[in-house]
């Protein structure tokens, strides 16, 4: 089974910028004081920040669904259940955190 952490341990060793940091008090991965990404701790699912764009077209497709903690949308953030999408989700959050 796929898990977060090790696929962010994998990007962290190619990119120094990317960090364990924390976001509303749970662990995640930052590049700098970018969010990039967390594993949903209730659900197991992959919460990932991408261009609104992006996200929008991962629920039109039916590859994520909306993240919203207590109710409030996040319109770049995917919560995202699919483990064999996870590492290109991940790959593509650094480059957009990258600019």
């Amino acid at each position: 089974m796929t898990d977060f952490w090790d696929i962010a341990g994998e990007l962290m060793a190619r990119d120094a910028r990317l960090v364990q940091g924390t976001i509303m008090g749970h662990p995640c991965l930052r590049l700098g004081a970018e969010f990039v990404a967390m594993p949903e701790l209730k659900t197991e699912r992959l919460i990932v920040k991408l261009d609104a764009t992006r996200v929008a077209e991962l629920i039109d497709t039916g590859d994520a669904t909306s993240f919203a903690p207590a109710g409030r949308v996040f319109k770049e953030w995917a919560a995202v259940e699919d483990r064999s999408r996870w590492p290109a989700l991940l790959a593509e959050a650094v480059a957009k955190a990258a600019g």
